[in-house]
């Protein structure tokens, strides 16, 4: 099944793609949690080559409360993206509200050592209205 990525930023010909979905089956509305699944497609349209070092996210609930993640790598990789190459990988999101959004940004390491921030566009977490 193609994947329908329905947010973008690019940053230095480094582009970042999202496709999000709410997860009813690993949500409990009742208890206060709901949880979405992200696929993220990172591109390198730039001529080098970069590695992933790091993730930095601003995850932000219906209420306005903001949590910050930072960490090495993706889901415990740290990609080499060589020119015209892409690296997908898929998490999640747990939140104590129905709605929120996160964004944030990587840092990666140019060919001479150099740092390159690069924006992961803002997206809405958003559950489907439900029937009490």
């Amino acid at each position: 099944m193609k994947q329908l990525f329905q947010h973008a930023a690019i940053t230095e010909g480094i582009t970042v793609r999202v496709a999000v979905n709410f997860l009813p089956e690993q949500s409990r509305p009742q208890d206060g949690k709901w949880f979405w699944v992200y696929h993220i497609r990172i591109e390198n349209h730039s001529r080098e080559r970069v590695q992933l070092l790091t993730r930095h996210w601003r995850i932000t609930d219906g209420q306005g409360s903001v949590a910050i993640v930072d960490g090495d790598g993706v889901v415990g990789e740290q990609p080499v993206l060589a020119p015209g190459r892409s690296h997908d990988y898929v998490s999640g999101c747990p939140l104590d509200t129905p709605h929120g959004s996160m964004e944030g940004f990587y840092t990666f390491e140019r060919e001479d050592g150099e740092p390159l921030e690069v924006r992961i566009p803002f997206f809405p977490l958003a559950a489907p209205a439900t029937a009490d």
